[in-house]
């Protein structure tokens, strides 16, 4: 690989074109129902990108909400178990994915996915659920996808789930759980919160969430991040990759907010490589680099960021009124461990139904099929 002249970049390897399955959407043009949740278009998914079980497979495009509180679009795709529906409908899992990129060719629709979610999924459907996949608003459609963002991301997930009640020859119960990982893990415990009042009037009955590996308090580590700064130790190099697809998010969310001002010309790069390229791409270009490389001066010294920040990716630890599940790998080096623990800690706090897994031998990724174990009955319970 070739540095890229005075920045320290590499150059990415090339990456797979998506399969849009007939429905590519990143330039869509067409009207935007006012109203989250409405399905605007709906088609086959191309069976290379189906799930173990999956009898129905779908790609859809459907309305929500983005980053500036504004009508946008978002895709995702819908996988029904094979076999008859039970009296009432398919009960629903709405997922929430990880760390994929910004980048529209990186929407999860478009593209296989990994090995674990294909068994994870694949597991929620042998146990009889419909699973409700978001891409997130602005991945694949019009815009920037607002990676961490609490309340779009909340809206993206929700009204994916609405969007998929309008579809009738899909039967779905109107019984729904949220599950998430990584990213998603995140955003399935901000949807959580916000899932009954993001779905009134939908007549929709919200259980509860599963969230692996679920950053918390991250803002306060952004905030934090200065040219000397030391990071919680432990973390894997994905921090890098992280870092810059928080500031690609944060800076678009808030143009009021001069981020810019303490981005290095390495920093400024990498937020701009952070819109297009997928994980793996990113990963490789930002090779050998820190997120401290990025900034030179503190990123809570600019004017609003700290503000910005919280409101950016801040998740509440009040107001939830289902059960919440969060599983984590104390071998995680991706997102702290202490993560997980101390939200679980202030939800407990608030009157939260909250249950803790710990396991002990899993990392960032093995927390996911680990916890089935103790998720699968935590579900089957819930959405009874």
């Amino acid at each position: 690989m070739t540095a890229l002249l005075g920045t320290g970049l590499v150059a990415a390897p090339a990456v797979a074109a998506p399969d849009w399955s007939g429905l590519d959407a990143a330039k869509y043009a067409g009207p935007v129902p006012a109203k989250g949740g409405v399905q605007i278009r709906s088609v086959p998914l191309d069976p290379a990108l189906s799930l173990p079980g999956a009898g129905t497979a779908k790609r859809v495009l459907y309305s929500t909400t983005d980053q500036h509180d504004k009508p946008a679009t978002s895709t995702g795709a819908v996988f029904l178990p094979k076999g008859t529906a039970p009296a009432g409908g398919w009960p629903v899992i709405a997922w929430a994915h990880g760390t994929v990129g910004l980048g529209d060719t990186c929407a999860p629709s478009a593209n296989p996915r990994s090995a674990r979610d294909r068994q994870y999924l694949g597991h929620w459907l042998s146990q009889g659920y419909a699973i409700v996949a978001s891409d997130y608003a602005g991945l694949g459609t019009p815009g920037l996808m607002s990676y961490l963002n609490s309340v779009s991301t909340a809206h993206s997930v929700v009204d994916s789930v609405v969007a998929a009640h309008t579809d009738r020859s899909l039967n779905l119960s109107k019984k729904w759980a949220i599950v998430g990982q990584s990213q998603g893990g995140g955003a399935a415990v901000n949807s959580a919160r916000w899932a009954s009042e993001f779905s009134a009037g939908s007549g929709l009955d919200y259980r509860g969430v599963v969230a692996t590996g679920t950053p918390f308090r991250i803002e306060d580590v952004v905030k934090n991040v200065g040219p000397t700064t030391s990071l919680p130790g432990g973390l894997s190099s994905a921090a890098t990759a992280y870092t810059a697809y928080i500031l690609a998010g944060v800076r678009e969310a808030n143009p009021g907010v001069d981020f810019d001002s303490v981005l290095t010309p390495r920093g400024k790069q990498a937020a701009e490589k952070a819109e297009v390229q997928c994980y793996e791409q990113l990963s490789a270009t930002l090779k050998g680099l820190k997120p401290t490389d990025f900034v030179s001066a503190k990123v809570s010294t600019v004017p609003g960021a700290g503000e910005a920040l919280d409101r950016y990716m801040g998740t509440p630890t009040s107001g939830y009124d289902r059960p919440v599940f969060l599983g984590v790998g104390l071998k995680d080096t991706d997102v702290p461990v202490q993560s997980s623990i101390a939200l679980a800690a202030a939800l407990k706090k608030s009157g939260t139904a909250v249950e803790l897994h710990q396991y002990p031998d899993a990392d960032h990724s093995g927390a996911v099929l680990e916890s089935m174990k103790d998720s699968t009955p935590f579900l089957a319970r819930i959405l009874s």
